[in-house]
């Protein structure tokens, strides 16, 4: 059992969203069957199709990675998409919120502290050698092996919690 923790806009950039979609759905022509029955996904997004309460809702919450009893802190990269290495990953923390899982607000740099000693000299760490060790029913047990990433325990998956 663990605790994860997530990313969340500031509250001014929220307001800034949520006034885009008053805007977009103030502008909606309700008339034009087509959209009502396309759910009004009215913006391109590369392949998809997007609504406006879709834009709205896309990227608020962004898991940042996972606290556990005798684990060290493991990250969550969302492969690279917002950002790379450690430096990018701590100036995207201080730029927004963090929230735990149960909804609890924490200053970023109190977050950040917390992560970064989080069982820090003694935690466990799913490398290669404990994945082949504990996991060598699995195909490609290594494959599912946590990287290291300037010093932080970073997981190969973006879906865990």
């Amino acid at each position: 059992m663990g605790t994860n923790y997530y990313s969340i806009p500031k509250v001014e950039d929220l307001e800034k969203k949520r006034q885009k979609l008053i805007e977009e759905i103030q502008s909606m022509d309700i008339s034009n069957a087509g959209l009502c029955e396309d759910d009004w996904r009215i913006h391109e997004d590369g392949w998809d199709r997007l609504s406006p309460w879709d834009e709205f809702t896309n990227g608020n919450s962004i898991h940042l990675g996972k606290r556990s009893g005798g684990w060290k802190f493991c990250w969550n990269f969302n492969d690279n998409k917002y950002y790379s290495n450690k430096e990018e990953l701590l100036e995207f923390i201080r730029s927004r919120r963090v929230v735990d899982e149960y909804g609890e607000e924490l200053q970023p740099d109190e977050f950040i502290q917390m992560a970064l000693e989080w069982n820090k000299d003694d935690g466990m760490v799913a490398d290669e050698e404990y994945m082949m060790k504990n996991h060598s029913w699995m195909p490609d047990p290594s494959s599912y092996a946590d990287r290291e990433i300037d010093g932080l325990r970073v997981s190969t998956s973006t879906e865990f919690s």
